[in-house]
């Protein structure tokens, strides 16, 4: 998969930049001066929201009603292009036809994006670690999006319901019929996170092990109200009714929803012990790398092609020898890095340099 050019107009800080790209691609300047906004822009194409967090129309330059993004793009040896266009909400086409969805772009673009954001994942709550398994299924399976979808319509509806039933107790009953709806996309939900884990695993193990230089052991586990090892989708969904029903009282005191997909968590742990309570700065930095770079290892594995890897101010933090052991890993791959000093990656690696200021090109 390769990224051949980008036209970009009317982005964050960008009035209208037009590059070409190489496999190696490094892009620096100072701080807020558009570096991110770059990535950010390729990075939508992948069908993913902003990795900063942004609603849509935060994406549109100041004093502008639109932008607009193209990209020229080569996957599995078909030559494609695709635009992405803002105003009210992200609209895209792929190859002239426009799709019902942006999220649809997901199709033909993998990309994997390493980020300063990301380094929350273990050191803040399960929201986090949460998102970063969701983010990975997106771009595995295409129903996963509509699956999170109907689990969310159906957490919204039995959350409104059980705030009445603190005021109208005869409502009740009713509490069924969403919770039966609760756990037929939950159930599924589940079984998919416990299965790219599983399949995670091995990759994450043999990344961290490298990182520490085998000195330590990574592990995961996705937590929730039962043990999810070894479940069928029905078992999950028996199960998860049964604690829905056991949590009735509480959740009607609590006029919320207090067990599901949308409050379980990935533990993370070295060498046994808990990564977020106990593993140092440094630790804890490893185990981002290792699942990002086992996500992207992961990804390629299932899709047959190389994603992106999208590399955003996180290179000049790490010591020699992790900057060595990632591009390593990704040596084969496009690869786009953001840095403030092009000398401190283009020494491990030769590259196309951008220097961006103010939002366009030196």
């Amino acid at each position: 998969m390769k990224i051949n050019s980008i036209d970009i107009e009317n982005f964050r800080n960008i009035k209208e930049l037009s590059l070409n790209f190489e496999n190696v691609n490094i892009i620096y300047g100072e701080n807020a001066q558009g570096k991110t906004n770059l990535i950010e822009a390729i990075y939508l194409f992948t069908g993913s929201k902003s990795f900063r967090g942004v609603k849509d129309k935060e994406l549109i330059k100041f004093d502008e009603n639109f932008a607009r993004l193209k990209i020229d793009f080569q996957n599995k040896s078909r030559l494609q292009n695709a635009e992405i266009f803002i105003e009210n909400k992200r609209t895209a086409s792929l190859n002239g036809i426009k799709k019902k969805s942006a999220a649809l772009l997901g199709d033909e673009l993998k990309a994997v994006i390493f980020s300063p954001v990301h380094l929350s994942m273990v050191k803040d709550g399960p929201a986090e670690r949460r998102k970063f398994i969701d983010h990975a299924l997106c771009q595995l399976k295409s129903n996963y999006r509509n699956l999170l979808k109907d689990y969310n319509r159906s957490l919204i509806q039995r959350n409104m319901l059980l705030k009445d039933i603190s005021k109208n107790s005869s409502l009740f009953d009713m509490l069924y019929v969403w919770d039966k709806n609760l756990a037929v996309s939950g159930s599924k939900i589940i079984y998919q996170r416990n299965k790219y884990i599983s399949a995670l695993l091995p990759f994450a193990k043999e990344i961290f092990y490298g990182l520490s230089g085998g000195r330590e052991d990574i592990d995961l586990l996705l937590k929730g109200p039962f043990d999810y090892c070894n479940l069928t989708v029905n078992d999950i969904e028996n199960q998860f009714l049964t604690e829905l029903d056991k949590n009735k009282s509480i959740d009607i005191i609590n006029r919320a929803t207090t067990i599901g997909p949308h409050r379980d968590d990935m533990e993370i742990l070295i060498n046994g012990k808990s990564a977020r309570n106990y593993g140092s700065q440094g630790q804890q930095r490893s185990c981002v790398l290792a699942l990002k770079l086992a996500e992207a290892s992961l990804l390629k594995q299932m899709t047959e092609d190389e994603p992106l890897a999208l590399l955003d101010d996180v290179m000049s933090e790490l010591d020699i020898a992790r900057q060595d052991y990632i591009l390593n890993h990704i040596k084969d791959w496009q690869v786009f890095i953001t840095c403030c000093d092009a000398n401190t990656v283009l020494r491990l690696k030769k590259g196309k340099t951008f220097h961006i200021a103010n939002g366009d090109l030196m």
